[in-house]
């Protein structure tokens, strides 16, 4: 093993080890106000965005927006190439910034834009994307690029298309993160059939197909879905019985990647599985956090999401 994936190794315990986890958001969470739940993050790595937070969502992303920059400390700490092992994970920041850039004027889309992510190496075509004028353009962008084609260029569709990407690239490239990519197409999938009532563009169906089994894109019901999943995704949805409770799945995905990552930090000695089990892990803690804020800011009442995974 090279000198610099075990400094990497380090590194990375080093980072999972600062965060407040579970214990930590829960103190969070009971806080009475925004403003008493931010001073209590003051002695937490979270502290460096925070502390020019204004207001519950300007808080949120300052959470994610630290993250990104210690997964962005710790591939400057991996030797030539290690970097690219973080790519897939932290692609869904990438496609944060395009649902901002669709958001702005002229963008035609529906979301809340904000200062775009910075990924700086971690990055796979977003200076380009930020250049695009129309989501013409945007399409272009991504359809020459490992992104690939979504199919269309609404913003439903292009959005839809990076995130079903994403689960594409993080299973062909991270090994360790393929079941976790697997059910989050699962969750994906799910949602736009059978809550949003929405076929899938022919791209994205296809990436589906190839995670999730040939037959589960073009399942007539909920159930069949089900049914013809390939596990882990079948896992994931084993006692959820209806589409409205999809988010019951999603803290068990949580839950399923922390787990994950604490027994890929325990575990491996050195090397990707050490990287990739903290990127886990510290997503999850800044996944935490977030819920935190928002039971503080109403007042200190978790929801029952936070309370299933915390």
């Amino acid at each position: 093993m090279s000198a610099g994936w075990v400094a990497g190794a380090v590194r990375a315990r080093a980072m999972a080890d600062r965060y407040p986890g579970a214990a930590g958001a829960r103190e969070i969470a009971g806080c009475s106000s925004l403003d008493e739940a931010l001073r209590r993050l003051a002695g937490t790595p979270y502290v460096k965005y925070v502390r020019e937070a204004a207001g519950l969502p300007d808080a949120q992303r300052a959470v994610s927006a630290t993250l990104l920059w210690h997964l962005r400390v710790l591939a400057g700490w991996l030797p030539r190439g290690g970097a690219l092992v973080l790519v897939p994970l932290v692609s869904g920041f990438e496609v944060a910034n395009v649902v901002a850039r669709l958001a702005a004027p002229g963008g035609r889309g529906t979301g809340a834009p904000g200062p775009p992510y910075r990924l700086g190496a971690l990055e796979t075509v977003w200076r380009r994307l930020a250049e695009a004028g129309t989501p013409a353009e945007l399409r272009a962008v991504l359809a020459a690029s490992p992104w690939g084609d979504p199919g269309d260029d609404t913003p439903w569709a292009l959005i839809t298309g990076m995130r079903m990407a994403a689960a594409r690239r993080t299973a062909l490239g991270v090994p360790q993160a393929r079941d976790w990519a697997v059910a989050r197409a699962a969750l994906l999938t799910a949602r736009e059939l059978f809550v949003h009532g929405r076929s899938l563009p022919e791209p994205v169906r296809r990436d589906a197909a190839r995670l999730l089994g040939g037959r589960a894109p073009t399942a007539a019901s909920y159930q069949e879905f089900r049914e013809v999943l390939q596990a882990p995704a079948r896992r994931l949805l084993a006692d959820v019985e209806e589409p409205q409770e999809l988010w019951r799945a999603e803290v068990r995905w949580w839950r399923s990647v922390h787990d994950d990552g604490t027994a890929l930090l325990r575990d491996c000695r050195h090397g990707p599985g050490v990287v990739v089990g903290a990127v886990a892990v510290l997503s999850v803690d800044a996944w935490r956090v977030r819920a935190a804020l928002e039971s503080a800011a109403r007042g200190g009442r978790p929801g029952e999401a936070f309370d299933a995974l915390a």
